[in-house]
């Protein structure tokens, strides 16, 4: 271990390079993302992908949906394990430094605390209602929430480290819970009802993809926060696509076939009504945990950036926003909030286009060719402009495909006719 965090209990590296000695093997980031993929709103996903698709059908869109995610979360991965740095300062050549901590840290920082909130609210009214069945005893949500939401912070505060050692304990545990809680559904329900299932609303496959896809479009842009400790390259894309890929589509089937079997794909409702809701409590709780700490840490480098602040500020900086995100969430005002966090999380994906276009594309994947540029690059915010505007315009496809496609060819177009001075309007600078 380097010596920076000999003895400290929270992580140093924020915003500069991780060293080789604090990398870590693939199978820890892949935890983190594992622990990430189990969670309700995956359950949740399954569940509307069956209300319009059949059952293999709903299989094959979540294959291909989270196939598209890993794929562009690899690169991201990578350019991340070869400079050492989080997705906010890696982006820093496509966007230019004051581009990407101007905009690509707001967007970036206050999406994911948002989502903190919201989540950390939502777990605290599954709380309350659960322990109000099961004991009778009635917590009030924002009591919930809070003591939830502090919980959930404080493990995000401590850096990775932290992350890692809470999902080396809660995704073994998730995953023989949530085996555990289908299988129960299915020996109470039986499975005569999957031969015979019709979708009552068909939609078709292409939708079903774009929904699997949207369930982690974001996770796969800051995938760098993580793989910036990978050892090198092909431990990026190891923890990506094990980490991703088969928990993913696992959760999407589980609560496909909960939703068919059971009426419900939420599997903390499910062992509730069937009389074992303590189960149900420890995987909502460790569920939402492992995702949510996610959401505050990301936040919290956001707002590093954001803020100008040394590496040694990021704990406080994620302890602020993620607190903030929490009032927010105990006071309601988070509902009211919620159109805008998605319209702001639809301008995450076309950054991924920007920055592969910018680092693979034109700089050939070469780590000494990458440069943050000072100032702000008008191509790259011009770029992700257009793809934000193409995600949201064109409701065929695959929203946040269609962003990354767009602003990655808008990218490597503009810079062309910049190169051949025939766009100076668009020339690269402040």
């Amino acid at each position: 271990m380097d010596s920076r965090q000999k003895g400290d209990a929270f992580e140093k590296y924020a915003l500069e390079a991780v060293p080789q000695d604090s990398r870590q093997p693939w199978y820890s980031i892949a935890l983190i993302w594992i622990g990430v993929m189990i969670c309700v709103p995956a359950l949740m996903m399954g569940g509307a992908l069956i209300t319009g698709l059949t059952l293999p059908n709903a299989f094959l869109a979540g294959v291909i949906g989270y196939t598209i995610v890993v794929l562009y979360m690899s690169f991201q991965g990578m350019q991340a394990a070869d400079l050492g740095r989080p997705t906010v300062i890696t982006a820093g050549s496509a966007f230019g430094i004051t581009g990407s901590r101007v905009l690509i840290s707001f967007v970036l920082g206050i999406a994911c605390l948002g989502w903190f909130g919201v989540q950390a609210n939502v777990c605290g009214a599954a709380f309350s209602s659960i322990m109000k069945s099961w004991t009778g005893v009635s917590i009030p949500v924002w009591l919930s929430s809070l003591v939830w939401g502090v919980i959930m912070l404080a493990t995000a505060m401590l850096g990775f480290n932290a992350l890692k050692y809470l999902n080396y304990v809660a995704v073994p545990s998730l995953i023989i819970l949530s085996i555990y809680g289908t299988y129960v559904a299915i020996s109470k329900y039986g499975l005569q009802v999957l031969s015979t299932y019709q979708p009552p609303t068909p939609f078709s496959l292409l939708q079903g993809i774009a929904l699997a896809v949207g369930t982690f479009a974001v996770g796969g842009v800051i995938a760098g926060d993580y793989s910036r400790y990978a050892k090198g390259r092909k431990d990026a894309i190891l923890s990506s696509v094990i980490g991703v890929w088969p928990a993913g589509v696992a959760m999407l089937f589980m609560g496909a076939v909960m939703a068919v079997v059971a009426g419900s794909y939420d599997i903390t409702i499910v062992l509730t009504e069937m009389g074992i809701p303590a189960v149900g409590l420890i995987i909502l709780i460790l569920a939402t945990w492992t995702t949510n700490t996610v959401n505050a840490y990301s936040g919290g480098l956001a707002i590093t950036n954001m803020f100008k602040l040394s590496d040694d500020k990021r704990a406080l900086a994620t302890a602020v926003a993620g607190g903030l995100g929490t009032v927010l969430a105990v006071a309601g005002i988070l509902n009211y909030f919620l159109n805008y966090l998605m319209v702001l999380t639809s301008g995450i994906p076309p950054v991924a286009g920007v920055m592969i276009a910018d680092y693979w594309v034109l700089g050939k994947g070469d780590p000494s060719r990458w440069s943050a540029y000072p100032g702000v690059n008008r191509p790259g915010v011009l770029s992700w402009l257009l793809g934000v505007v193409a995600a949201n315009a064109f409701k065929a496809g695959i929203a946040p495909v269609t962003g990354i496609a767009v602003s990655m060819l808008s990218y490597l177009i503009i810079t062309a006719l910049k190169a051949k001075n025939i766009s100076p309007a668009v020339e690269k600078g402040v």
